[in-house]
């Protein structure tokens, strides 16, 4: 676990405690957020990452007014529903994800009803996502998941959570 400033986020489920990440800083709290999924990067079986560590994640740093996941067109239809049911609005993309992800992000940096821009990406693309966020003067938060985390990304964003892989059952 990285030094410094850093917590743990722990999850409290019927089956007791587990640790599910790390978070660089503390947001203030009641923030509106905007949380974009890179599908394709994130939600990989081998990370075993699951949409409600994400929300967890988040839940006590502000209100998720946004939750979109981008997929391309080969998510099993399993998973867009898992999406949907989750309460994510799941956007399927039959080209490049990252162009419909950085659309998307966009959109929520010039929506005044939004404060908080949240990427789940391992993928320095969208730092300019972020950059830009910041200049029109929104807070931003990179999740992502260890290997191959953009070290260019941590360290942009105002906020950093650091998922941690488990197994996929």
């Amino acid at each position: 676990m990285p030094g410094g400033n850093w917590e743990k986020i722990i999850s409290i489920t019927k089956d007791g405690m587990r640790s599910i990440g790390t978070m660089r800083r503390k947001i203030s709290r009641g923030k509106r957020i905007a949380l974009l999924i890179d599908g394709p990067n994130i939600l990989r079986k081998e990370f075993g990452v699951k949409l409600e560590d994400i929300v967890e994640a988040l839940e006590g740093l502000g209100d998720l007014r946004v939750a979109k996941v981008i997929l391309n067109q080969y998510a099993p239809q399993g998973l867009i529903e898992a999406v949907s049911n989750q309460g994510f609005e799941a956007i399927v993309v039959s080209g490049e994800t990252g162009v419909k992800l950085a659309v998307e992000a966009m959109r929520e940096i010039y929506n005044p009803n939004i404060d908080v821009i949240a990427l789940a990406t391992r993928n320095a693309e969208f730092l300019p996502v972020i950059l830009k966020a910041k200049e029109r003067g929104k807070e931003t938060i990179v999740i992502g998941i260890e290997p191959g985390f953009s070290a260019a990304l941590k360290h942009a964003a105002d906020y950093t959570i650091i998922l941690e892989g488990g197994e996929e059952k």
